[in-house]
């Protein structure tokens, strides 16, 4: 009897074990099944405490999750990435996929808790340039620089040939060609504003850069002379500024937000001296002197500060009232051959948007153009980034300190240029390793390599929307690079040699490209 009864009662306690057994394997499941995931911006700062999420949640649901957690009430596009790789599908696939990804396995195993980051995509797409819609003739000799004005709706070059020419959007023919003073307007049979010396330059037009409001166009030479210009007329505004001892090496205007209308811009030289200007008054009203041999690239701020880069290995940080040195950045072991700053999108186009408005009144453009800098700076400080002859780059925050912020490795060769995406997200450099990289634009971590150039890449350039990034190399093609599946989105031969310059239009229609083959190509979708 007492025998049956305990043999009851050990099947009773088996039961209950099973029982109990397969409650912790549900439990399991049903764990294994969700993960935990915390959502930060791409500064780092945390969106809210951790959450379980399901492994079926995707970008879709997450959309809905940020939106609702920012209480948005305009719902916005945004794109996830985990340790910078995007995060397009479901949960339990990507990291399904990703098992090899020893980061990614570091971060489950250890932490527990899977980082996302959201990041803000922007409203509109812009196309693929697919085609060539134009090849214009003009130029007598290498093309050596192409810059559109910051409302899409201009489009300057500058060349070895001595001259700037301005060209028709819509016509898609030259306009103007810039020279010194009028003699003849024939628009209908394209024959040019010709002008004589001496209001025109002397030398190869080095390098371009339109005033934000679009109000003026300023080049400078290997003469060392820079001259100002009215776009509407193609007509020089005074005789040529004097006063660098050799060749112009880069110009940046003071920002609109800053000062409206636009009347200062700052010049770098390969003299060594970086100079301030009024074209208002159209003199040099300060000289930035300190570096100890050639100025390489040259940042008005956002701030109001303005940065060189020099072949002296060093950046300097410079006030704009007395052009007193405020701060300088040390770190590279050669020379520095480009600056780029987080907000130069927003810098570059001040008032102008993908919507195509115009403003009445300086004091209007002004205004809109603070809000784009601040909505788009946020709370962080402005990030610059440099790139060097030895092959190295570095993240600077240089408001918040005078070490870099990340040191960038990679590149096999000189790092030619270097650019922050429009959304300052993503940092992208080119080099005479014939690669172009991708780098994340916060943190300076390395993301990808892009390759395909046979040459090396001299120039690189975005789509206004952050989605697609330009290169144009000595191997005389142009590229354009997807960034969300980092492969080439396009091959885009025609030249007939090396493509010195590269520009896609801040409104996102067309891309512009020239080099040594003299003539201007104009692409679209």
């Amino acid at each position: 009897m007492t025998t049956q009864t305990g043999k009851g009662e050990d099947e009773k306690m088996e039961v209950e074990a099973v029982a109990a057994a397969q409650v912790v394997a549900a439990e399991e499941t049903e764990e294994s099944h969700r993960v935990i995931c915390q959502l930060t911006d791409p500064e780092g700062t945390p969106l809210g405490s951790p959450i379980f999420l399901p492994e079926t949640a995707g970008p879709k649901e997450l959309q809905q999750l940020v939106n609702q957690l920012l209480n948005n009430e305009e719902k916005l596009p945004y794109a996830f990435y985990v340790s910078d790789h995007e995060l397009a599908v479901q949960l339990g696939s990507y990291l399904q996929k990703n098992k090899g990804n020893l980061l990614i396995l570091l971060i489950i195993s250890v932490e527990k808790v899977i980082t996302i980051v959201y990041q803000p995509q922007a409203v509109f797409r812009i196309r693929p340039v697919t085609r060539c819609s134009s090849t214009i003739a003009g130029h007598t000799e290498a093309v050596l620089s192409v810059s559109f004005s910051p409302d899409g709706c201009h489009l300057a070059s500058g060349s070895g040939d001595t001259t700037v020419r301005m060209w028709d959007l819509n016509t898609q023919t030259p306009l103007f060609t810039c020279k010194g003073v009028e003699i003849t307007q024939e628009r209908n049979t394209w024959t040019y504003f010709l002008f004589l010396p001496p209001s025109g330059h002397k030398n190869w037009v080095l390098c371009i850069a339109w005033s934000p409001d679009g109000k003026y166009l300023v080049s400078g030479s290997k003469a060392g002379e820079l001259i100002c210009w009215d776009p509407q007329t193609g007509k020089s505004l005074g005789n040529p500024l004097m006063g660098h001892k050799k060749w112009i090496t880069g110009i940046s205007w003071e920002p609109v937000h800053l000062s409206a209308p636009c009347r200062r811009f700052v010049s770098a030289s390969k003299d060594g001296d970086a100079r301030i200007w009024d074209v208002a008054l159209k003199k040099c009203i300060i000289c930035l002197t300190g570096h100890t041999l050639a100025i390489t690239c040259v940042k008005w701020g956002g701030d109001g500060f303005i940065y060189t880069g020099s072949q002296d290995c060093t950046i300097k940080i410079w006030e704009t009232t007395q052009g007193k040195l405020i701060r300088e950045l040390k770190g590279h072991g050669h020379w520095v051959n480009s600056l780029a700053l987080s907000t130069e999108y927003v810098l570059r186009t001040g008032a102008f948007d993908h919507t195509g408005k115009h403003y009445s009144s300086p004091e209007e453009m002004k205004q809109v153009a603070l809000e784009r800098y601040n909505k788009m700076r946020g709370a962080a400080p402005e990030r610059l980034v440099s790139g060097s002859d030895d092959f190295t780059m570095f993240l600077w925050e240089p408001a918040a300190s005078k070490h870099p912020k990340n040191r960038m490795t990679g590149h096999q060769q000189l790092v030619n240029h270097v650019y922050f995406s429009p959304d300052g997200q993503w940092i992208a450099s080119a080099s005479f390793d014939k690669s172009v990289k991708l780098w994340n634009g916060v943190t300076g971590s390395f993301v990808a390599a892009f390759r395909g150039h046979v040459g090396p890449v001299y120039q690189i350039s975005w789509s206004a929307d952050s989605r697609l990034l330009l290169s144009g190399s000595k191997d005389s093609t142009l590229k354009v690079w997807d960034i969300r599946t980092q492969k080439l989105k396009q091959d885009l031969p025609g030249h007939a040699d090396e493509v010195f310059a590269v520009d896609w239009s801040p409104d996102g229609e067309k891309v512009a490209s020239g080099g040594k083959d003299k003539v201007l190509k104009l692409w679209m979708g």
